[in-house]
C-alpha cells in the first residue's frame, strides 16, 4: 500500500452525495491526504472540482466507467481506498468490488441493498481475503448508526464484565431530513428484482448476510429474530419506555448488517443476541399504536407499489430522482438520534446513543462515509487484522468510533438504573 499514488479516490464525485462527500473531505481530511476525484466524464469532474473548497483545487482527476472492468482495475490499483457513491449498486457496483478485491484495495460504499451484499460475499469474499482488501459496505446512514451502536454496546458490556448481549433494539428517536433520490432508486431496483424467487429468499432471510444462518443457543434451538415490518411494544424493548414503536423503513438492511458484524466477529455479541429496529412515534399508547400501524401499512404498500410494473411510471413520477437533493440550508438543519437498548445475560440494561447533526441521508452520510474512507486510508495500524467482505464494525470498530467522535458525532453508552 505504501507505493499507491492516492490515499482515497472518490468515485461518483459528480453525483449529489459524491460531491457532498468530496466537499467534506476537502474541509476535514488531514493536510497531506492524497485525494482524487473519479467518474465517467472528465469535463463534469472538472466542473465539480472547481466548485469544491479550495483544498480540492489541485486534486487529480481519474476517468473511469462503472461498466469497464479494465478502467476500474486501473483506478483501484492507484489508491489505498476507493470511496464510491455510484448506485444502485445492484446495477453498477459489482465490477468495482471485483477490481478492489483483486487489487487488494480497500473499499467503502453507501449500499442498503442486501442482495448486492450477498452477491459480493459469494463472489469476492475469498478473493478479498487473499489480497488483503477490506470491502466495507453500508458506510452511511445505512448502516453506521445501527452497526456502530451495537458494537459500542458490546464493547461497554464486555468492559463492565456484564455478560453477553441478549435482545437488542435500535430505535430511531428523532429524524429530520429527506430520503435521497439515490436511496429511492436502490429501493426501486430491489422491489422490482423481488419478483425473482431467489431474490425474495435473500430479502426474507434475516441472516441473509451471516453465511452460517441463524445462530443456535447453548440448548441447540434456533433464535428467532424480530420482524422488520411489525409495530413493537416499546416496554418490551426496555421497561423505561412506553407506547408503540413503528417499523423503521431501513430495518431490513440494517439488521442484516449488524448480524453479519456479529457473525464476522465470531458471535462476540452473545449466543442469545437478537437484533431489531423500530422508530419512535410517541409515548401515548393509543396514539402511538395508531401511528405505528399506519407506518407499517404505508411501508408495506410503498414497496408493493414499486414492484408493480404497470404502476411503475406513476410511482416514478412522484419520487425523487437520482441526483436530486435538498438545499444546503435544509441539509444543515437536519439531524438524527438513535438509541440502541440491550439487556445482558446478567440482567443489566444498557443504551447506546448515536447522534449527528445534518440531514441523515446527505450531510451526515457524507461525514460518515468520508470518515470511514479516512479510517481505512490513514489509521491502518489501528484496524483489526481482517479482510474480506466486511461491515463498518467488523472492519474498523474502535478506530471508526474515534474518528466519528472527533468529527462531532455523539456516540455514548450508559448503564440504565435498576
Amino acid at each position: 500500500m505504501n507505493d499507491r499514488e492516492f490515499d482515497v479516490i472518490v468515485f461518483g464525485a459528480t453525483g449529489f452525495v459524491g460531491k457532498l462527500t468530496a466537499a467534506y473531505l476537502a474541509e476535514h481530511a488531514p493536510v497531506g491526504t492524497r485525494i482524487a476525484l473519479a467518474g465517467r466524464t472528465r469535463s463534469k469532474l472538472e466542473t465539480v472540482r472547481a466548485e469544491l473548497p479550495a483544498a480540492a483545487a489541485q486534486w487529480p482527476l481519474v476517468s473511469a466507467d462503472a461498466d469497464s472492468a479494465e478502467e476500474l482495475g486501473a483506478m483501484a490499483a492507484r489508491t489505498r481506498v476507493v470511496c464510491t457513491t455510484v448506485g444502485p449498486y445492484l446495477r453498477y457496483g459489482e465490477k468495482l468490488v471485483a477490481a478492489c478485491a483483486e487489487e487488494g484495495t480497500d473499499y467503502v460504499d453507501l449500499t442498503g441493498e442486501v442482495p448486492f451484499v450477498r452477491t459480493t460475499i459469494d463472489k469476492f469474499d475469498s478473493i478479498a481475503k487473499e489480497s488483503g482488501a477490506r470491502i466495507v459496505h453500508a458506510c452511511g446512514f445505512d448502516s453506521v448508526p445501527s452497526d456502530i451502536g451495537a458494537f459500542a454496546l458490546h464493547k461497554r458490556v464486555e468492559a463492565d464484565g456484564a455478560g453477553q448481549m441478549g435482545d437488542t433494539t435500535m430505535i430511531v428517536r428523532s429524524f429530520r431530513g429527506g430520503i435521497s433520490g439515490g436511496t429511492i432508486d436502490s429501493m426501486r431496483v430491489i422491489a422490482r428484482q423481488a419478483t425473482d424467487s431467489d431474490v425474495r429468499k435473500v430479502l426474507g432471510n434475516p441472516h441473509a448476510l451471516s453465511s452460517a444462518g441463524a445462530p443456535k443457543s447453548s440448548g441447540g434451538e434456533r433464535l428467532r429474530e424480530p420482524s422488520d415490518l411489525a409495530p413493537v411494544d416499546a416496554s418490551k424493548v426496555d421497561r423505561s419506555l412506553t407506547g408503540t414503536l413503528a417499523p423503521f423503513f431501513m430495518a431490513s438492511s440494517n439488521t442484516r448488517i449488524v448480524r453479519r458484524s456479529n457473525a464476522v466477529l465470531g458471535g462476540a455479541y452473545g449466543e442469545k443476541f437478537r437484533y431489531g429496529e423500530a422508530m419512535y412515534v410517541g409515548e401515548t399508547p393509543v396514539v402511538s399504536t395508531i401511528a405505528a400501524s399506519a407506518v407499517a401499512a404505508v411501508t408495506a404498500g410503498f414497496f408493493g407499489l414499486m414492484a408493480v410494473k404497470p404502476l411503475a411510471p406513476l410511482v416514478d413520477r412522484v419520487l425523487p430522482k437520482p441526483g436530486d437533493g435538498p438545499s444546503e440550508s435544509a441539509r444543515d438543519n437536519g439531524h438524527f438520534t438513535t438509541k440502541t437498548y440491550t439487556t445482558t445475560s446478567t440482567g443489566k440494561r444498557y443504551v447506546a446513543t448515536f447522534h449527528s447533526d445534518g440531514d441523515p441521508g446527505y450531510k451526515a452520510t457524507a461525514r460518515m462515509l468520508g470518515e470511514s474512507a479516512l479510517t481505512l486510508a490513514l489509521d491502518r495500524d489501528a484496524l483489526p487484522k481482517r479482510a474480506g467482505i466486511l461491515t463498518p464494525a467488523s472492519a474498523m470498530g474502535d478506530a471508526l468510533i474515534s474518528r466519528l467522535t472527533s468529527a462531532g458525532v455523539e456516540i455514548d453508552t450508559d448503564e440504565l438504573s435498576a
